[in-house]
């Protein structure tokens, strides 16, 4: 691309307020393109050049000319990618931070330049959770398995792989969500055609070579935390494409109330809406007003959208990006994180890939497997039949996976 060619093919993605028609420009302005290739070192040198230009031209004192390598590139060019920036384009006596998704970096550059981002770690109500629970007395007391009974971590797309087929192909959903995002026993599917035949299913994706593919699109995962506070509370952890709807969310499900006063009433539930639509909510049981002592379901709700009318909540990206700035790495992955993440799900992606286990089909634009409600059900999960959270103005009713 030239310069030109890049200035307009970003900018459809970057929203201008009404009352900034200038920004655009202004950003336009600060943005350069510079084409190269990812294993010369030549290009590399030019990069270089152009940089210390900029920097020239700003008059940045030398010791102060940081620089920040974002990475938004395909695996398997990360390295060549880092040795050509450490070789050539690395900032001496300055600053360096650099931006990415893998792990073997650690050779060419200090934990402290790293900065592993996974974007949803940048979400707003995933940085509240840490509020909530430190700094409110009565999460502090109900916070452990005394109180609750199962904990569903839920991330669903309503697209399937849409002609990314060949790429997904290559690592799945686990790999591709649970592991980075979000163990023993498993329930997977792969999404067929939808009911109507509208949607084609992912074996069908036109740029999937392996036609006979059991790549997961969709997992339910078994996880445990085996001490004091956890011991015995499931955390079900849910992830697919090409399902009923676009939602991430966090639901506690608290335990049945001890001695029934009242009959075989729902479990309360605290729910964490991390998108769409931030929320959080606590379901409760109330009286239904009037004459009978009938009792209904109700919601403590904080809903973002209502509650902080006058606020923007940044992009996930935006925050992050920030915090590099910072040199905040709180929001970040650490090397001995990854590692501790890898030695739990490489046993099972090893048990997937050595015995070829065939995942179960689904409906494009289904809740997911037909399995899935008596799996969920098995580790304790009590599903509220006709619950709809009303400022979901979803018409549907029924059991709420």
């Amino acid at each position: 691309m030239t310069p030109g060619e890049y200035h307009k093919r970003v900018s459809q993605y970057i929203k201008v307020p009404e009352a900034f028609p200038t920004q655009l420009s202004e950003c336009l302005a600060v943005t350069s393109y510079v084409e190269s290739q990812y294993d010369d070192d030549a290009s590399y040198q030019h990069l270089n050049k152009y940089l210390e230009k900029i920097e020239n031209n700003s008059k940045i004192a030398e010791g102060h000319r940081n620089r920040l390598f974002y990475m938004a590139l395909p695996p398997s060019v990360f390295i060549p990618v880092a040795k050509g920036i450490k070789k050539n384009v690395y900032s001496k006596g300055a600053i360096n931070r650099l931006v990415h998704l893998g792990k073997e970096l650690g050779a060419l550059f200090s934990e402290n330049e790293i900065y592993r981002i996974d974007h949803y770690l940048g979400k707003e109500m995933v940085k509240n959770i840490m509020t909530m629970r430190f700094a409110n007395v009565f999460f502090g007391s109900i916070w452990n398995a005394q109180h609750i009974d199962n904990i569903q971590i839920t991330f669903k797309e309503p697209f399937g792989t849409e002609g990314r087929g060949g790429y997904f192909d290559e690592f799945g959903i686990i790999r591709d969500v649970i592991q980075n995002h979000l163990f023993q026993d498993a329930l997977l599917g792969q999404y067929g055609k939808s009911e109507d035949c509208t949607k084609p299913g992912y074996l069908e994706d036109d740029s999937l070579k392996n036609k006979q593919s059991v790549t997961p699109t969709f997992a339910t995962l078994v996880a445990w935390i085996n001490n004091e506070r956890w011991q015995g509370v499931p955390f079900i952890l849910k992830a697919g494409k090409a399902l009923n709807e676009s939602k991430v969310e966090i639901r506690i499900q608290f335990k049945n109330v001890a001695g029934q006063l009242f009959n075989t009433v729902p479990r309360n539930e605290l729910v964490i809406r991390v998108q769409p639509n931030e929320a959080v909510y606590m379901k409760f049981n109330n009286k239904l007003p009037g004459l009978s002592f009938q009792t209904t379901i109700s919601e403590l709700d904080m809903t973002y959208h209502r509650r902080y009318s006058d606020l923007r909540i940044p992009d996930a990206y935006e925050a992050l990006i920030l915090d590099v700035l910072r040199g905040d790495h709180s929001n970040f992955v650490r090397d001995d994180e990854l590692d501790v993440a890898w030695n739990i799900f490489t046993p099972l992606l090893h048990e997937i890939d050595s015995t070829v286990i065939k995942p179960v089909e689904y409906a494009y634009g289904s809740r997911g497997p037909k399995q899935l409600y008596e799996f969920v059900s098995s580790y304790g999960f009590r599903h509220h039949e006709q619950y709809v959270w009303p400022v979901q103005n979803v018409s549907a009713t029924g059991p709420r996976l």
